[in-house]
Formats: structure tokens, C-alpha cells, sequence
């Protein structure tokens, strides 16, 4: 029988833990390395270790800073394959990674399991100093620098500082005097994300799309009825680490710690937003 001596073929490289099967014994001895806490593979810089060479291989480049893969389109240069393969989706626009639930596609599959979270509601990454929590850490990150006011990206022409890469890229447009978004009934441009734009026309067209459920307030955007929610809700989720004042707003509490905190809050900005 056939069927019956592949089915005794395969069973000889198959793992008795889970099921997992290999085509040859060297891939099965590799695959049950990480059923046991066996690294074989070890760094001679670090502590690093690893259950495959090719593991160990791709964490040398964090010491050497090698990056032999290069982009033939726009230079970018990586010590990864797999960053490569994923960066050149920036040019074809390919994504082939597809959300079962409404169709939503990415370039990268880490980024699929993020959006995921959006119909589970799954927010694993918590704010140590409040109740924020996300779905996706790049957006945790962003948010703790609310709190602790780092601003890591630094423009090489002026002192301007900035928490978000995208903030920093807005505001070398300021250098260079592009406004590549113009409005067509009136002169506005804008030199930010197209979102701007977007946000300015409603200016023309007076439309407010947004609702509240409660009463009949309406906004030109979703910020503006997500703070007006707020009056409803009583919601108030910047906390004063000094005293129990509470806000809706940010800018609120950022007024509230220089008129009853002032000492600590310049002294902040000194230290970390300036340094």
C-alpha cells in the first residue's frame, strides 16, 4: 500500500512531543532543540546563544555592523536577507500578508499580527507610569515619551528635537520650503501628512462626519469628538505625579504643573527635553 509506506516513511522523522514532521533526521534533531533549553551555538563575544548556526550567524552582525545586502534601488543597506526581502516592499508595493477578518493587507507580518489586535481587542503593552495600554509596542513607545519627554530624533540643521520620526520629517520640510500639498480652492499648503490637507478641507466644506452618541454634537475630526466624549464620560486620563489633579487634556495638565509645579516641571524640561 502506498499511502500506508509514506505514511511509515514520514513517521520516522517526526517529533513525539508535537507532531512536527521534517523531511530529513538532521532537520528533526535541529526541530527538538527547542523542546529543550540546548543552545549549542554560542557567541564568543557574548552570553548569546543560539539553537541553530544560522541563528548565531544572524546575531554576529549586531557586533561586526556588517551590512552586506543592499538595496539596488535606493541604497538602503541591511545585515539581514529577511530585512532586505521586506524593505523591498517599500518599492513594489507588494503585501502579502492578509487579515482573514476584513482583508486589511501588509508588507510585514508583524505588523498583521498588530492590526489583528484591532478585532480582538488585545492590548498586551502596558504604560508603567499610567493606565495606557496598545495594542502595538512602536505606539507604547511613542506614548511613554509623553511622560518621560525624550525626543531622540534630532534635526542636523537647527536644535529642534522631536518624540516621533514623523515629526522630525515634518519639520525639515521647514529647511527646505516644500509644501508639496496645496488646497485647490484657496492657498493653504502644507508641508505635513496628507491628513492635514484633509483636515483643512473641511474648513471649506463645513462637513463634520463624526457624531456623538449622547447628543448632537458634531466634528470635522475624530480628535475633536474623542475629546468632546470625554465630557460624558468624565474621563480624565492625565494624571499629576505630584498631587491628584487629573485632565482631559494634555495641554491641560501641562498648565497645571507650570502654575502649581513649576520648580519641578522647567527643571524637567531642563534636564531631559533640552539635554
Amino acid at each position: 500500500n502506498t499511502d500506508a509506506s509514506l505514511q511509515s516513511y514520514l513517521s520516522r522523522f517526526t517529533c513525539h512531543l508535537c507532531g512536527y514532521r521534517a523531511g530529513q533526521r538532521c532537520h528533526l534533531r535541529e526541530h527538538m532543540l527547542t523542546h529543550s533549553d540546548e543552545k549549542p551555538f554560542a557567541c564568543h563575544i557574548c552570553e548569546y546563544r543560539a539553537i541553530r548556526s544560522s541563528h548565531l550567524k544572524r546575531h554576529m552582525v549586531a557586533h561586526t555592523g556588517e551590512k552586506p545586502h543592499v538595496c539596488d534601488i535606493c541604497g538602503y543597506r541591511t545585515g539581514y536577507p529577511s530585512a532586505l526581502k521586506t524593505h523591498l516592499r517599500t518599492h513594489s508595493g507588494e503585501k502579502p500578508h492578509a487579515c482573514e477578518v476584513c482583508g486589511y493587507r501588509v508588507a510585514r507580518f508583524g505588523d498583521l499580527k498588530a492590526h489583528k489586535r484591532t478585532h480582538t481587542g488585545e492590548k498586551p503593552y502596558s504604560c508603567e507610569f499610567c493606565d495606557y495600554k496598545s495594542g502595538k509596542l512602536s505606539n507604547l513607545k511613542t506614548h511613554t515619551r509623553t511622560h518621560t519627554g525624550e525626543k531622540p530624533y534630532k534635526c542636523n540643521v537647527c536644535d529642534y528635537r522631536a518624540s516621533q520620526d514623523c515629526h522630525l520629517k515634518k519639520h525639515m520640510k521647514s529647511h527646505t520650503g516644500e509644501k508639496p500639498l496645496s488646497c485647490d480652492i484657496c492657498d493653504y499648503k502644507t508641508n505635513g501628512h496628507p491628513s492635514d490637507l484633509k483636515r483643512h478641507m473641511t474648513t471649506h466644506s463645513n462637513e463634520k462626519p463624526y457624531f456623538c452618541e449622547f447628543c448632537d454634537y458634531k466634528a470635522g475630526q475624530f480628535c475633536h469628538l474623542k475629546r468632546h466624549m470625554m465630557t460624558h464620560t468624565g474621563e480624565k486620563p492625565f494624571s499629576c505625579d505630584l498631587c491628584d489633579y487629573k485632565a482631559g487634556r494634555l495641554s491641560h495638565l501641562n498648565g497645571h504643573m507650570k502654575t502649581r509645579h513649576s520648580k519641578v516641571f522647567f527643571s524637567f524640561h531642563k534636564t531631559y527635553v533640552n539635554s
